[in-house]
């Protein structure tokens, strides 16, 4: 049986009716949100660089939304409880993360993790870190060849810093005695703090320390800086080269902070958060307080961090599966 042009038209409108409501639905919701506080959760303890940036983001936020922003700390294994919390809320734009690195490494790390790594939808690439490759002053040593010659010469024999077991500067340790084909011994320490002191008091031959944690400390008399991981050489130390301009390339990836909302956020309501973050990082004010804490700022939109999230977690989990670094 035939259908009359008008018994199409009746069956469709209900369908061109909900699509417009749906997208209506996406407009509504950016133009209405914010109407109640927002809580940024860090997975840190109070008082570190990661507490200290969703702060200082925070207040910002705040100030262009019209509405309070509270942070809230939630530490717990090794990031994860925080994590966890974020990517179990609703996806409404009220529950916020500030995350680091360790959220793309976790995964590659532990077999067994309560969320996905798809269940958090990236806002903005805040700031990006490096480790840099330390020695003491006292060894003589002054390029990255030579420690390795160093190194070759007595197998076993020297050591490398690092801030923590599966950490950056663990992986990225690993990563460089594999590529540079030597045997030194790890030994990890509670932080960048207790690392840098060991450093200086001349416990390790050789330190991988972040960027944060090393830059009180790059014009010291007691170290020398010997390369620096990541894409680029680092504003401050223009003439330390990097991993991969030393000859050991495969240390390309930079540590970063950036935030996150639930994976089933509207995105109307991610990319009003991503510009709004961007825009806070981009400002004067603070693009010189993340300087001043040895960070590079970014302030990306969230299709450009989820690319970077996405290479950066194919990238550790190399990294993790080559040099069998597990925390289960």
């Amino acid at each position: 049986m035939a259908i009359t042009r008008r018994k199409t038209l009746a069956r469709c409108l209900p369908l061109i009716a909900l699509a417009a409501a749906c997208g209506m639905g996406g407009a509504q919701a950016q133009d209405s949100y914010p109407s109640k506080p927002i809580r940024v959760i860090v997975p840190y303890p109070a008082g570190g660089g990661t507490d200290t940036i969703a702060r200082l983001i925070g207040t910002q936020l705040s100030q262009l939304l019209g509405q309070p922003v509270v942070v809230e700390n939630k530490p717990g294994a090794s990031g994860i409880l925080g994590n966890d919390i974020v990517a179990k809320a609703p996806g409404d734009g009220y529950t916020v993360l500030m995350g680091i690195t360790a959220l793309v490494q976790i995964p590659a790390l532990y077999k067994k993790v309560p969320y996905k790594l798809g269940d958090l939808a990236p806002v903005s690439q805040i700031a990006k870190s490096a480790d840099l490759l330390m020695v003491p002053r006292s060894s003589g040593v002054t390029t990255l060849q030579q420690f390795v010659d160093k190194a070759k010469a007595a197998p076993g024999t020297l050591n490398y810093g690092s801030y923590g077991n599966a950490t950056s500067s663990h992986m990225n340790g690993e990563r460089f005695k594999q590529k540079a084909g030597i045997d030194i011994t790890h030994i990890p320490y509670q932080g960048s703090g207790p690392e840098m002191a060991a450093l200086l008091g001349g416990q390790l031959t050789l330190a991988f320390v972040d960027a944060t944690g090393a830059y009180p400390h790059i014009k010291s008399d007691k170290v020398n800086i010997l390369a620096i991981t990541g894409s680029q050489r680092h504003p401050a130390l223009p003439q330390v080269p990097t991993m991969t301009e030393s000859g050991y390339p495969g240390l390309e990836a930079n540590g970063w902070f950036g935030m996150f909302v639930p994976a089933s956020t509207p995105k109307a309501i991610v990319d009003k958060l991503g510009a709004e973050v961007a825009s806070i990082v981009k400002s004067p004010e603070l693009n010189k307080r993340l300087t001043d804490m040895g960070l590079i700022a970014v302030g990306s939109l969230p299709d450009d961090f989820k690319a970077q999230v996405d290479k950066d977690a194919a990238h550790w989990k190399s990294v993790a599966e080559s040099a069998r670094i597990s925390m289960d």
